[in-house]
């Protein structure tokens, strides 16, 4: 069995250089393309996957659907996918590595731990452009959370890890077996968690409400600690009002984050495209000029929507 660690290099190209983080379906490690000298983020399949014969073979098929699927998506707001291939046991993923931080630290570096209306809609719209052409090719993320969104330093969200990815047009077989863990429980939709196998779109769109409501209020919308407290607050409980966590916003946003985060996905919102158009009252100000350029932050989700394709860094 071939082993994976610090220093090891994959495909004779990518040296894994030290780890970053773990996922619902393995390590992320950054590394170097020894061919290109380039940095990229490396996903490696969890080996507990591959213990047994059938599960190597579920892996395997798992890993070659998403492997094209995730490297046909064209959006600024996906991280881009540049190789695949299995080494051994090893099915290994070789991604866009973002220069940023997460949605999570962004979060819990902001004043009072949450971010203001402008800042929220601006990452959120950005999180639905890129949903929007990844539900335009027929896939769900099914795995949004705050770790898996990044705010690159020019203020670009990227969203990263379509490890659970499922092809909503898919007639192969299920990659849904009983046992795997669905997601992120404090984001994931009832029907995720419930185990419906036709998830559309609006499963995402739903997470988008829950990291809506964390990114103004500092909290998720079913905070309790225990799974089994989360999960029914997704299956039964009524989301929270913003207002219930001391955070004012006008009354129109705290209705689109309660329309997305509904029980029953036909009373979403439609798509994605239709989320990013309803969250535009609340985008900043286009303001460019000197003073615009001075006002950022290292990472600052609003960035892209007051100074578009502006220079970085400044």
């Amino acid at each position: 069995m071939h082993t994976i660690g610090q220093g090891t290099v994959l495909g004779d190209r990518y040296a894994l250089d030290r780890p970053l983080g773990r996922g619902s379906m393995g390590q992320v490690w950054q590394g170097r393309d020894l061919h290109l000298g380039r940095p990229v983020a490396v996903k490696t399949v969890a080996a507990e996957l591959l213990a047994e014969a059938e599960d190597r073979e579920r892996a395997r098929r798992r890993f070659v659907r998403e492997a094209k699927a995730a490297a046909a998506l064209d959006s600024d707001n996906i991280a881009t996918v540049h190789d695949a291939a299995v080494t051994g046991d090893t099915h290994w993923l070789v991604m866009q590595l973002v220069d940023g931080a997460t949605l999570g630290t962004v979060i819990d570096e902001a004043e009072e731990e949450r971010l203001d209306v402008a800042s929220a809609a601006a990452a959120a719209a950005q999180i639905c452009s890129g949903l929007a052409a990844a539900h335009a090719a027929g896939l769900v993320h099914r795995d949004l959370k705050p770790e898996n969104i990044m705010i690159r330093r020019d203020g670009v969200v990227k969203i990263l890890d379509f490890g659970l990815v499922k092809l909503m047009a898919d007639d192969g077989p299920r990659l849904t077996a009983t046992g795997e863990q669905p997601g992120n429980l404090r984001y994931a939709s009832p029907e995720l968690l419930s185990g419906d196998a036709a998830l559309d779109g609006r499963s995402d769109l739903y997470s988008v409400g829950c990291l809506l409501h964390h990114m103004l209020a500092g909290i998720p919308p079913f905070p309790a600690e225990g799974p089994m407290a989360v999960l029914r607050g997704h299956l039964y409980d009524a989301p929270p009002s913003l207002a219930t966590a001391g955070v004012p916003v006008p009354d129109a946003l705290q209705e689109l984050v309660l329309a997305l985060m509904a029980k029953s996905r036909e009373n979403r919102p439609a798509s994605a495209a239709e989320v990013y158009g309803a969250l535009g009252p609340w985008l900043p100000a286009a303001r460019p000029g000197p003073g615009t350029l001075r006002g950022f932050g290292t990472e600052d989700p609003r960035r892209p929507f007051v100074l578009p394709q502006g220079p970085y860094p400044v």
